[in-house]
């Protein structure tokens, strides 16, 4: 029975504080988001490659399936998850105290490095009629479910049209993986989604009953202005089967991030930081919207303090101006 105890406490140090003297091996969990996503296949990439070095570090990784930002930067906050992917507007609205955590600043929490950039994505069935996010009025439109980064997204594309989404359209809220059956059973008209490209999930929405096509979100520097997590991006075409037009939709968005707490140890975060880095052309190789991956693309655009663990990773590589 002492033996069990010793074995626990030494865990919860290694997880959770900052000394290293224990050297029993550590298990950390990521967030991550629906299983049909790009957050999923991040977290099992991510895993992948520091496992491949668990024999050396004592650090192993596990990416479980989440509802998305919001759970994840909540579940982090408690200590339930160590490690989460998540949109970088809702890792800046939870660290300032904005929206759902107003006037509740999380100050504990801090980011890793970034990611992938994340479209924000507007499909619609061809024969609703919709060339334009203006032609959403009254259409049967699914926002995302209430606990995602999406749904906010969603309401400031809305928002920056004029729409008073309560009552100008009909909204919905299904999770992502009911979009593509909903629209090709006529059940909606169409869909936001905040996404990397390209994913199967998109795919699959090409490819049933009826035509879908990817409206472009236009005059979106208002939105830059206005939240300053966002960013401009586009969606081409190209990397669909479905569509053979060299055509690029434009579009507005953010970057996801691998985010933590300041609790968790800081040789387990530098750990996960030096083999992601020195392994970025490995993981570059796990899908297409890695590509824009560079050391120095995943340090821009933070919305919340870098992790010592990270820093310390970033300083010893030069990464930062003026290191």
């Amino acid at each position: 029975m002492k033996k069990a105890l010793f074995i626990f406490i030494c865990f919860v140090q290694i997880t959770y504080t900052s000394p290293v003297a224990c050297e029993e091996k550590a298990y950390l969990t990521i967030g991550t988001g629906d299983i049909t996503g790009l957050y999923y296949l991040t977290g099992g990439a991510i895993a992948r490659i520091v496992n491949s070095k668990s024999k050396e570090t004592g650090l192993r990784l596990n990416a479980q399936s989440t509802s998305g930002s919001v759970y994840n930067i909540d579940n982090v906050l408690t200590g339930s998850i160590e490690l989460a992917i998540v949109q970088s507007d809702r890792l800046y609205q939870a660290y300032n105290g904005t929206l759902k955590w107003n006037n509740n600043p999380q100050k504990q929490l801090r980011t890793i490095f970034g990611i992938h950039p994340e479209a924000v994505t507007l499909i619609a069935s061809e024969d609703s009629g919709i060339a334009c996010i203006g032609d959403l009025k009254n259409k049967r439109v699914n926002l995302g479910h209430l606990d995602s980064g999406q749904r906010q997204n969603a309401l400031h594309a809305l928002e920056n049209e004029g729409f008073q989404w309560r009552n100008d359209l009909k909204a919905f809220a299904y999770e992502d993986y009911k979009v593509p059956e909903m629209i090709h059973s006529n059940q909606l008209d169409a869909a936001f989604i905040t996404a990397g490209h390209p994913t199967d999930f998109f795919n699959a929405i090409c490819s049933g009953k009826k035509i879908v096509q990817f409206i472009p979100i236009l005059n979106v520097d208002p939105i830059l202005k206005k939240y300053p997590y966002y960013i401009h991006t586009s969606i081409p075409l190209t990397l669909y089967p479905s569509f053979s037009a060299q055509s690029i939709i434009p579009s507005f968005g953010v970057k996801s991030i691998l985010m933590t707490s300041e609790k968790i140890n800081e040789r387990l975060i530098y750990i996960i930081t030096k083999e992601i880095f020195t392994q970025i052309k490995q993981l570059k190789k796990f899908h297409p919207a890695y590509s824009v991956l560079t050391p120095q693309y995943m340090i821009e655009g933070l919305t919340a303090p870098i992790h010592p663990g990270a820093l310390k990773y970033f300083k010893e590589a030069k990464l930062l101006t003026g290191e």
